[in-house]
């Protein structure tokens, strides 16, 4: 790839924000499209007073036990209940999403290496922040709860700075790439309450730009690293970082919290035989595909 690059700001290190050209037009897009397109949702989304309890609140092709003998052993009004649940789970999985990325980008923003593009930071973190919003009112109302984040802290790339920034970037990427799989599908699934839909086309039309940006991100992040002499140690150190990240990701929506809140017995039992079954790991592969695609074409070992 032939890189439009103008050169390091002076003072800056490896892992700064690359002061790219096309990079620069990108950002300017993004932000002109994110004050064009800017909707309050806390002001204009119309919550309803419930949701029926016997229709599905989350596509039955997007459940845990989709394609499984488990799912042929579940009555319809089970499956029913188990949609509501891994529903709630899955919207509490984008509130300690959100969470984390929030922390981590406003660690950076208006620091040094992080002065490019600040515009573009702050409308990423007022519109993440409404989506947490989101998704809490959702959880709170209709599910009374917010499951609590069971994910192990992801691990460190240690002591370098500049394989730490694209190890963030890159997990946030990542994060907003499996969000989006589930993302277009609820929102287009006619079976789902019209709310659910609207919460779900309302994120997805945000993070389109906020993946556009991480894919531009990350990859001038990994330019950058290679560039200055990453050695195979660290590009390994990367894909492992990665790779558990992605593990980790797919297996926060095994949640043993909502097998019991379903009425499912030996949720963790479940848990465990679901995530070994080969049909789960081929939904998971489907579910990666974009992420781990882009990853192996930049150069980032992953394997999920």
């Amino acid at each position: 790839m032939t890189s439009t690059r103008r050169g390091r700001p002076r003072g800056h290190s490896g892992g700064a924000v690359p002061d790219d050209r096309d990079f620069r037009e990108l950002l300017g897009r993004l932000s002109a499209k994110s004050s064009s397109d800017y909707h309050n949702p806390c002001t204009t989304f119309a919550w309803p007073p419930a949701l029926p309890g016997d229709e599905y609140w989350f596509s039955p092709e997007l459940l845990s036990v989709h394609g499984t003998e488990y799912a042929d052993e579940l009555s319809d009004e089970q499956l029913c209940a188990l949609s509501r649940w891994e529903s709630v789970n899955f919207y509490s999985l984008n509130i300690h999403g959100i969470r984390e990325l929030l922390i981590e980008v406003m660690r950076r923003v208006h620091t040094p290496g992080f002065e490019v593009p600040p515009e573009s930071f702050h409308h990423f973190v007022g519109e993440e922040n409404e989506h947490m919003w989101l998704f809490a009112g959702f959880c709170l109302r209709y599910g009374g709860r917010i499951y609590p984040d069971e994910k192990l802290r992801p691990p460190s790339a240690g002591q370098d700075p500049a394989l730490e920034n694209f190890l963030v970037f890159a997990r946030i990427l990542l994060f907003e790439q499996i969000v989006g799989h589930y993302n277009v599908r609820l929102a287009a699934d006619t079976r789902l309450h019209p709310a659910i839909r609207q919460l779900n086309r309302i994120h997805h039309q945000d993070e389109r730009r906020h993946i556009a940006f991480g894919v531009r991100l990350a990859r001038l992040l990994w330019e950058r690293l290679t560039e200055s002499g990453l050695d195979e140690d660290g590009r390994r150190t990367a894909g492992r970082c990665l790779s558990e990240y992605l593990r980790a990701t797919m297996a926060s929506f095994y949640s043993p919290a909502a097998y019991r809140d379903a009425g499912l017995a030996d949720g963790l039992v479940l848990r465990k035989r679901l995530l070994d079954h080969p049909a789960r790991q081929a939904a998971h592969a489907r579910v990666l595909h974009k992420a781990t695609g882009f990853l192996h074409r930049i150069g980032v070992p992953v394997t999920v």
